[in-house]
């Protein structure tokens, strides 16, 4: 039974949950015996929390079994990247230099994520502090693709990625500046969406690149990732660039999947050099489903977006370089204290210059 759960889609799961074929104790256990059976090759979780997410599954059955509605995805497990806030649990953006945090609030979208009866396993591994295509700028171990063992899983985001592809949870979450779901979804096999820039909230979500972060769900299915995105995105007070207006019904357009009458335009500028041939091919294939699903392809040109990947290298540096400078060690509390709670060999571990003086 375990070994056929962990297989199921997050609404598969969560439909088993709901008509009482299985409870949410037995899918979450499930899932963590599935880390403890892969775990030592694939690394996709720096942190299990297995503990507390059956506290969360068992709570979830109780809420049900006293007759209370819940939603869509109640009871269903979740890996969340270790950019995003957790009251109680380590919280380290795969950086050394956050070893033990652990922060005594939780971000919006984590805090959405409980609310909606989502089981959150643990938090997954990352390129450090978000800077990396690979998952192997991690400070703590480098994570592997479960497809083949010797590639790599994309990045930052690769933890999230791998830990979806190898079965270890159904749903997971991740944040996008530039390719960090996107890209390591496409090298999994497995769905990532960015959504728009203010959809979700970056309220506890550790800063990499203020105007471009964004959090964004995952899935193995369209509509497993359309229904998460449903439950992390909105409005939010907490973040001054949260869009305040109603989320769009992507989950009636996963579940129609009708594209009749849709024009769907091909960017002129994002195609041909620079492209591997089987990935042109596989787009142009997917081109031709959606022609013959009913969708007019029309060529569009942004002559624009030729400048696009400089503009990138001139405001995601400088933002990273302002974002992550209140980590320095002079600067932040990695400082020896009067408290003795650091040690000057410690400082120089976490932060790789000297306990004194500038670096």
């Amino acid at each position: 039974m375990s070994a056929e759960l962990i297989h199921r889609t997050a609404v598969e799961v969560a439909a088993a949950i709901a008509g009482g074929e299985v409870s949410a104790r037995e899918v979450t256990a499930a899932h963590l015996q599935r880390i403890a059976d892969v775990e030592a090759e694939i690394k996709a979780f720096l942190y299990v929390d297995g503990d507390r997410a059956l506290a969360a599954a068992d709570a979830i059955d109780a809420r049900r079994a006293a007759g209370e509605t819940l939603g869509p995805l109640a009871g269903v497990p979740l890996a969340l990247k270790d950019i995003f806030t957790l009251k109680g649990a380590p919280t380290t953006c795969g950086s050394r230099i956050l070893e033990g945090w652990k922060p005594p609030y939780d971000s919006t979208v984590t805090r959405r994520l409980k609310q909606a009866g989502i089981v959150i396993l643990g938090k997954t591994n990352m390129d450090e502090f978000a800077m990396g295509s690979s998952t192997e700028n991690s400070g703590y171990q480098t994570t592997h693709n479960p497809w083949d063992l010797t590639k790599i899983p994309g990045g930052s985001g690769g933890g999230s990625a791998a830990a979806l592809a190898a079965f270890e949870a159904p749903l997971a979450i991740g944040t996008d500046t530039g390719g960090s779901i996107r890209q390591p979804a496409s090298v999994t096999g497995t769905v990532g969406v960015k959504p728009t820039y203010g959809g979700t909230s970056r309220y506890g979500v550790v800063a990499m690149a203020s105007s471009l972060d964004q959090p964004g769900p995952c899935g193995r299915t369209v509509l497993d990732t359309a229904l998460l995105h449903q439950v992390i995105a909105g409005w939010d007070p907490l973040d001054s660039t949260s869009i305040n207006a109603p989320v769009p019904d992507v989950v009636g357009a996963a579940r129609s999947g009708d594209v009749r009458g849709m024009r769907i335009g091909v960017v002129t500028e994002l195609g041909g050099e620079g492209y591997q041939p089987g990935v042109e091919q596989r787009f142009h294939e997917a081109l031709e489903v959606l022609r013959g699903a009913g969708a007019e392809i029309v060529e569009v040109s942004c002559p624009n977006f030729t400048y696009a990947l400089a503009a990138y290298y001139l405001i995601m540096p400088s933002e990273v370089s302002s974002n992550l400078a209140r980590f320095d060690a002079m600067r932040y509390g990695l400082r020896v204290g009067d408290d003795g709670t650091r040690s000057a060999e410690e400082v120089m571990r976490l932060t790789g210059g000297p306990a004194s003086g500038p670096r």
